[in-house]
């Protein structure tokens, strides 16, 4: 069927289906296909921004990441290469370390796959992880304090970022909303992003564990910068090609099993 003659509704469906399939649509190669000038191209782009459904970047748009909603409601979503991803970033951690799990789903199934016998500090900002990682045992729980954002799952006010500056994170496991073809950290939120900012700050080493769906995926604010990471730990058919990215920025990459 042709694409040409269509409504901007019909356009701005035809353009979110592609950015759903290819990662990214170019507005040269939409107005060709779609039989539009470009400028009606970028319009539908800045609209489709303006309602949260991609990233205007130069000469086109990129996909937010699909890892939105309340943490409660993200737990159960992809269970089986969470717990995969946990198993693997557990092999990160060497004993007597203080460590630091942010809030997050797969820093919930993380924390159920930590040693137990490894005389562990663990700071969280998420009430679930304290939780599950009080009914384990085996560790130190450090819990920083702040009002709790629900969509978060934790604390990350500035009452939370000022605990931070008053300590000396060994490894922490940021959670990551996306995470760009360049290794960039992304955030939904702006207080977010600042509270990642400042815990990686705090942190001698920093790692995420993520999901595929979160791989090549923009969040509006940005969290950290790809070259300030040291560890990504991935699903095992991550695509190669962005993992050759991330080793190309030093970045060590580990595969889950």
């Amino acid at each position: 069927m042709s694409v040409s003659f269509l409504l901007p509704e019909e356009r701005a469906a035809v353009i979110r289906e592609r950015l759903e399939r290819d990662g990214r649509v170019v507005a040269a190669e939409l107005a060709r296909a779609l039989g539009a000038t470009e400028d009606t191209v970028r319009r539908d782009l800045r609209e489709l921004a303006a309602r949260g459904l991609c990233r205007r970047v130069y000469g086109g748009a990129l996909p937010l990441s699909p890892a939105s909603g309340a943490m409660s409601e993200r737990i159960g979503r992809g269970a089986e290469a969470k717990a995969a991803l946990a198993r693997e970033a557990a092999k990160l951690v060497s004993p007597g370390q203080f460590i630091f799990l942010d809030a997050g789903s797969t820093n919930l199934a993380l924390a159920g796959a930590l040693p137990t016998d490894a005389d562990l500090t663990i700071g969280v900002n998420a009430p679930l992880i304290a939780a599950a990682l009080l009914e384990r045992g085996g560790c130190r729980v450090v819990m920083i304090g702040g009002a709790l954002d629900r969509a978060i799952g934790g604390a990350i006010d500035a009452h939370a970022v000022g605990e931070l500056s008053a300590l000396r994170i060994d490894l922490c496991f940021l959670g990551a909303c996306a995470v760009d073809d360049d290794g960039n950290i992304g955030a939904f939120s702006f207080e977010d992003a600042a509270f990642k900012r400042q815990l990686a700050a705090a942190s001698r080493r920093i790692a995420v564990a993520a999901t595929n769906e979160k791989l090549g995926a923009v969040a509006r604010f940005e969290a950290l910068a790809g070259r300030d990471l040291d560890h990504i730990v991935v699903e095992n058919d991550a695509d190669p090609m962005r993992l050759a990215r991330f080793r190309e920025l030093e970045i060590d990459v580990r595969r889950a099993a």
